[in-house]
């Protein structure tokens, strides 16, 4: 009975078989069962038809959940988006539309003549004619939508999002927030811009509207750029990234261009040199220097990302180069098989910058993080080789260009304001936390080039082992002291004693004429030269050796920069110049130093070098750049026509001074002429602006330049005790302003 019962309830096979077993144990024996069948027939037939129309009911349950499933998989959505949480096609929301035209079709399926928003609830927008519906969808839902590939993802008010409930007595409110609906994983986010940030977030991980169609296509989502005839892969955004994804900027071709250049002459010294970049990103600047310097270097590039790991290795791949991939000291090659030779490998490495640099030792490192460098300094300096450069990049231009003072002297240890050769400063900021770093390892440096431009600062130094390079290094670190109202200044004196007047050693007035405190200590800075003369024209050479058309307009600028000459002295054309001596500059080399410098012997040797090399440079102190620059507009005089600055460089020329341009500053000149002098020059040279100041122009125009030439001959009459002095002590007078042309002097 239990089973004729189950039966007719509509229950399944294996319901049926449970409930015969049961009525089994509740007694019904065998013999009982035998015996109603001898008694009536009747009840077999019914059995065998209740076991019957059980089983079609099974079979029709297991037909119709077929047909669902068949149902659920056939059935297409009209997106062509997957929820992330899912592995089934997902039906794209209402708010995700690519037309406000969409929007209104949508509406427009209520046959009303009043219709609803379909995107408000009821109780929030009520049906409304066609003219209005339109103006609430476009003012409202489509005006502060999202943009993504095409499509708007437009704010929801729909309950798809449900806000936290508001306990108001005893009654529970729980009010419907807007929203907008993710594109790509359907997510529901109320602020617009979280919205921006979580889509971005999504194509920072190469998740695009393509993952969501067919197979996920990561490579479709990079870019192919070319610098410099290398190929380079780069993300969507590489314009604006975020910190984790691989960085590419197209602005700091420039400063790939001096490293490269910087790596050429280092080349050409000693081969093969092992350099590292140890902040790959994209692998671009590592690939130009396998690419171009081939058997000459030896290339590791390192990053601690792994997805700037694998970019890096797909642009080895899409450059034919061999790939030597070393993660936790395990060493695994992919090469491609096509490679020209073995020269042609490149080392990727995953590790952190200061774990890489500890365990290694190489001739060349560059260092180019985001923001300040001085965390890898020490590192770099511990295990890299004599004679070696270190070059580093720093983009934290805030600090560095004294807009967030307290953060570098947070970074740097300096004080530091906003001066009129601000950018010099910055980079004397940076030289001198590399000559501490390097001193605390028993390293000194010479620097080779700084550059400071507007979106980085670039050193490039040559370190020198021995504790007595380490000890020259310390001691060119000094104060600055700046005056605030003329933006005179000048290293302090070398010494440990305390002045009774620091204001003293300021050659202008301001203190006795000002009232208050009219003068700032500025540093720890780097009073040393800022560049080398011989490698600056040897990294020209290299520039036009390999066509890099871009850094040549700006390496003959620090070039006459550093010899302190006006452009037109200069010429740099022809390659031959490199064999003859140097002019001036901080560093003179000979064709025979050119010579011993490509061949590397011993360490004894070397260090002999350096030591003559040093004595020279100390010796020459006459050949040495002025420290800092002035800005002409700065001190330009009110009313009155300034010369044209090419002028004004022939004219401090003229009056014995050496003058040049810097690449600081467009309007700057660095000159070692005192600022009383150069705006005695200035003023003489200028003209009236205007005709009726023409009566009243001569008077102030004599009473200045009487006052420039009073200063004039006081300046004269010091040089002239100065040059006794050198006479007395050495017997042998070096003339060094006694031609028009600085170059002459130079060569002296």
């Amino acid at each position: 009975m239990a089973a004729r019962e189950a039966a007719e309830a509509g229950l399944s096979a294996e319901r049926l078989q449970e409930a015969e077993e049961e009525a089994a144990r509740n007694g019904a024996s065998p013999a009982g069962g035998g015996e109603a069948a001898a008694l009536n027939g009747e009840v077999d037939c019914t059995k065998v038809e209740s076991n019957n129309l059980s089983v079609k009911v099974g079979e029709s349950e297991v037909e119709t959940k077929e047909e669902r499933r068949e149902h659920e998989s056939i059935k297409e959505p009209d997106s062509n988006i997957l929820d992330g949480s899912s592995d089934y096609p997902r039906e794209k929301h209402l708010s995700i539309q690519r037309q406000l035209a969409d929007l209104e079709k949508l509406a427009d399926l209520n046959e009303a003549e009043k219709k609803p928003c379909p995107l408000c609830p009821e109780e929030k927008f009520k049906a409304c004619y066609g003219h209005k519906l339109h103006r609430h969808l476009q003012n409202l839902h489509w005006k502060i939508s999202v943009e993504f590939e095409g499509y708007r993802m437009c704010i929801c008010h729909l309950p798809c999002r449900i806000a936290k409930p508001n306990f108001v007595a005893d009654q529970t409110f729980s009010k419907m927030g807007a929203h907008y609906h993710c594109i790509i994983c359907s997510a529901t986010i109320t602020r617009r811009t979280d919205m921006i940030g979580h889509i971005n977030r999504h194509v920072n991980k190469g998740e695009t509207e393509s993952r969501f169609i067919t197979a996920p296509a990561p490579k479709s989502s990079c870019e192919v750029l070319k610098e410099a005839d290398t190929d380079v892969q780069v993300l969507p955004n590489y314009f604006t990234p975020q910190k984790t994804d691989s960085y590419f900027n197209p602005k700091m071709k420039l400063n790939r261009q001096l490293i490269f250049c910087a790596l050429a002459v280092l080349a050409e010294e000693r081969k093969p040199i092992e350099c590292l970049d140890a902040f790959g990103a994209t692998g671009i600047m590592g690939l130009q220097w396998a690419k171009h310097l081939r058997s000459s270097v030896k290339v590791t590039i390192n990053d601690c990302n792994e997805n700037s790991v694998t970019m890096i290795q797909e642009n080895c791949h899409l450059n034919k180069m061999k790939v030597k991939v070393n993660t936790k000291k395990e060493d695994n090659y992919e090469g491609i098989g096509d490679g020209e030779e073995n020269a042609d490998t490149i080392e990727v490495t995953k590790m952190d910058a200061n774990v890489i640099m500890h365990l290694r030792s190489f001739d060349f490192i560059h260092l180019d993080p985001f923001g300040t460098s001085v965390n890898y300094l020490d590192s770099a300096f511990r295990n890299v080789r004599n004679l070696g450069i270190v070059s580093l990049t720093s983009t934290d231009i805030s600090s560095l260009y004294a807009k967030a003072q307290h953060v570098a002297l947070r970074h740097y240890g300096c004080n530091i304001v906003r001066t009129e050769y601000y950018k010099e400063l910055a980079a004397r900021t940076v030289i001198s936390a590399v000559a501490r770093s390097a001193a605390r390892c028993n390293k000194g440096i010479e620097v080779l080039l700084a550059v400071a431009l507007e979106h980085f600062v670039l050193v490039v130094v040559r370190v020198l082992r021995g504790p007595s390079p380490a000890d020259d290094s310390a001691k060119k670190i000094r104060y600055l002291i700046h005056c605030q109202w003329c933006e005179e200044r000048i290293f302090q004196k070398e010494g440990n004693m305390v002045e009774e007047n620091p204001y003293q050693q300021l050659p202008c007035d301001c203190h006795g004429s000002m009232p208050g405190r009219t003068a700032v200590v500025l540093g720890p800075l780097w009073s040393g030269a800022l560049f080398n003369t011989g490698f600056l024209r040897r990294m020209l050479f290299e520039a036009v050796q390999y066509g890099l058309d871009e850094v040549q307009p700006l390496l003959k600028t620090v070039v006459c920069e550093a010899e302190c000459t006006t452009s037109k002295n200069f010429s740099i054309h022809n390659p031959s110049d490199e064999n003859k001596q140097e002019e001036c500059g901080v560093y003179i080399k000979t064709p025979d130093m050119l010579a011993e410098s490509d061949v590397v012997p011993g360490k004894r040797k070397n260090n002999e070098m350096m030591r003559n090399a040093t004595k020279r440079q100390k010796t020459d102190n006459s050949a040495e750049h002025p420290a800092f620059y002035y800005n002409i507009h700065r001190h330009s005089i009110k009313g009155m026509n300034m010369p044209k600055l090419n002028k004004f460089l022939n004219y401090l020329s003229e009056a014995g001074y050496r003058v040049s341009r810097t690449h600081f500053d467009p309007m700057g000149v660095r000159t070692n002429a005192p600022l009383a002098q150069f705006k005695t020059v200035l003023m003489k040279h200028s003209t009236p602006t205007y005709a009726g100041g023409q009566t009243e122009g001569p008077l102030h125009l004599t009473e200045d330049v009487q006052m420039g030439d009073q200063l004039q001959a006081a300046a004269d009459s010091k040089a002239k005790d100065d040059e006794f002095l050198e006479e007395n002590k050495s017997g042998d007078t070096a003339t060094i302003f006694t031609e028009d042309c600085p170059t002459h002097c130079a060569a002296d």
